[in-house]
């Protein structure tokens, strides 16, 4: 275990200590990195050769999480990166368009095009309790993985637990709810399968 591995591991093993560090790292308002934590970002970011952030992105990356963007891939002008609750994985020669949003713990694989205005959330807020205000419940992650060589069309919904196969497409405007098996088209609120490729 390396020593990054490590101290994740010890923060998570101390809830006092996370929430501390927290405190320094996260602008509890903004809900973003404060503005000393963005300066170090691409000390703790890993960047694959050739690949490109625009400067417009929002990169919402504490060190206490893993951002990794693989060779030859790009995040398009107006996009949202956040890792707050969960890593944020993106392999190589990946588009991923503009005004994309992208919310851990999600991995994206390589040559996956995603077009613009797409949302893609491992995350949900929690509402089971009536008596209290939602904001107040927490949230809840189930990991999001978008397989090799998938496009999702522009608009589209990616929703947390949600796996989708290699060599899929998403159409434009659907929002997805469960798993996308490989080689196929899937479209529609909530997404159906269409068609079947090859």
């Amino acid at each position: 275990m390396n020593d990054k591995e490590h101290l994740r591991e010890r923060l998570k093993g101390s809830p006092l200590l996370k929430r501390w560090i927290d405190y320094l790292v996260m602008n509890q308002r903004e809900a973003r990195p404060r503005w000393y934590i963005r300066l170090l970002a691409p000390l703790y970011q890993h960047r694959g050769r050739h690949s490109k952030i625009y400067w417009s992105v929002r990169m919402d990356t504490p060190p206490y999480r893993k951002f990794s963007l693989g060779r030859h891939s790009v995040v398009e002008s107006f996009s949202c990166i956040n890792n707050a609750v969960g890593d944020v994985i993106i392999g190589d020669q990946t588009r991923i368009g503009l005004h994309n949003t992208i919310i851990g713990p999600v991995t994206i694989g390589s040559h996956v095009n995603l077009a613009q205005g797409i949302t893609v959330t491992a995350l949900n807020h929690n509402f089971e309790d009536a008596t209290r205000c939602i904001d107040e419940l927490g949230v809840s992650t189930k990991p999001v993985v978008i397989n090799d060589d998938v496009w999702i069309g522009a608009n589209a919904v990616i929703l947390p637990g949600v796996t989708i196969g290699r060599h899929s497409v998403v159409a434009a405007g659907a929002v997805v709810t469960k798993d996308v098996p490989e080689n196929t088209v899937v479209g529609g609120v909530p997404a159906k399968v269409m068609s079947v490729i090859g």
